[in-house]
């Protein structure tokens, strides 16, 4: 196995978004979770990588192969007053687990987030998972035990938004 120093790091493209996707589907499977998905490649293309894009990617690779990827995008904290950066998905392949890729990713992301002046990495971790939350808290990524993550999604997501503000619908 090539030593760490092998690894490159680089920006997504629009030609990586069905290695992307593939990765996303992967880590849904991992997780015990493949159905939550309901992402297309279409999608990621048109949100990650349109006229308006809605997050960014960095892809890992050893010896030009895919071996991670880190989906993030900026976020504000009005409490600190800066910007931050809020990681969405890590995935590395299971070749290339324990060779330290996930948190180069995690690095990676940190520091381009640093030099837009951020100051601070959120993300969720599935609740189960307990070998992710152990290599978060080994990275010095801890636990929130103040906050809860709340969420609205699909049809319930649409009457939400299209309710008028006295609850009815418009």
């Amino acid at each position: 196995m090539p030593a760490s120093k092998d690894v490159v790091i680089r920006p997504g493209r629009v030609e990586d978004v069905e290695t992307i996707h593939a990765a996303i589907l992967r880590l849904g499977v991992h997780i015990g979770a493949p159905e939550e998905i309901t992402s297309t490649a279409e999608d990621l293309r048109t949100y990650g990588f349109g006229e308006k894009p809605a997050f960014s990617t960095l892809i890992a690779e050893v010896g030009g192969e895919f071996a991670g990827l880190c989906l993030h995008f900026p976020i504000f904290s009005t409490w600190m007053g800066r910007p931050g950066v809020y990681v969405q998905d890590l995935y590395v392949d299971d070749r290339f687990r324990g060779r330290r890729i996930g948190e180069r990713l995690l690095r990676q992301v940190a520091r381009e987030c640093r030099k837009d002046g951020g100051a601070y990495l959120r993300l969720s971790v599935d609740t189960d998972n307990e070998t992710a939350k152990a290599f978060y808290e080994r990275l010095g990524i801890a636990w929130s035990s103040y906050e809860q993550v709340q969420k609205v999604v699909g049809d319930a997501f649409f009457a939400f938004a299209d309710a008028s503000d006295d609850g009815e619908r418009e």
